[in-house]
């Protein structure tokens, strides 16, 4: 068998032996405290970064660009991936989690400014960014002159984070009474803290860092942004 899986496998068997006794309460049903919606680049641990090792805690939900929207023909709504925890499960926290140097949002970025050709890409990956693009095609105009490439992606990131919190605080669909929070997973030392911090940029809409800190002062040592706009 390819050595890949191989390798795997290993893992797996003393991931099952650590886990065996951590399953009982979640055997017939769950009741996840927190539905994430993490980018799918294989940087991003989804459940390590929050220091999760507890099976039912966290509802976890992937794809390129940390998207919550899926196109249908009544337009674009809250993704099934991610509402149904906050339909069917009590979950009431949605986090969405954008990292920095993110390939979904560097893609849509070269679309939008011409330097890639979107055209050129299988039908799969142009599907997933054409989800992208109207969402970031105005934030790409917002940004400050003399960024370089990096830069701008970087800024993007979060513009793209504060659009897909926008769109599951708008929804008829999501709970009134579910919070949700944006944040940005940092292993590039772009905000100059620990390599694998979440920076919280963002909750329920409010994006200003110091309304932040003051509303949440348990927290105010993670709320930051590298762009206001």
């Amino acid at each position: 068998m390819n050595r890949t899986v191989v390798e795997l496998l290993a893992d797996n068997a003393e991931h099952a032996d650590a886990f065996a006794g951590r399953f009982d309460e979640v055997q017939d049903g769950q009741h996840p405290e927190a539905v994430t919606v993490c980018c799918s680049d294989s940087r991003v641990l989804q459940d390590q970064l929050f220091g999760n090792d507890t099976p039912g805690r966290l509802f976890t939900c992937s794809n390129i660009g940390n998207r919550v929207v899926q196109r249908t023909d009544a337009g674009e709504v809250v993704s099934g991936d991610v509402l149904y925890p906050l339909a069917h499960t009590g979950t009431r926290t949605a986090i969405v989690v954008g990292h920095t140097g993110c390939g979904a949002v560097t893609a849509t970025y070269g679309v939008l400014t011409g330097d890639i050709d979107a055209d050129s890409e299988p039908p799969g990956i142009r599907h997933c960014v054409g989800l992208l693009a109207p969402h970031l095609e105005p934030g790409v105009g917002l940004l400050p002159e003399g960024l370089d490439r990096t830069e701008a992606v970087n800024r993007l990131v979060e513009y793209n984070v504060d659009r897909q919190v926008d769109h599951l605080v708008g929804s008829d669909d999501v709970p009134d009474d579910a919070s949700v929070v944006g944040v940005v997973y940092d292993f590039q030392d772009v905000y100059g803290a620990e390599r694998g911090e979440v920076h919280v940029i963002n909750v329920d809409g409010e994006r200003d860092p110091d309304a932040l800190r003051t509303e949440h002062a348990e927290v105010a040592d993670r709320i930051g942004r590298l762009w206001t706009y």
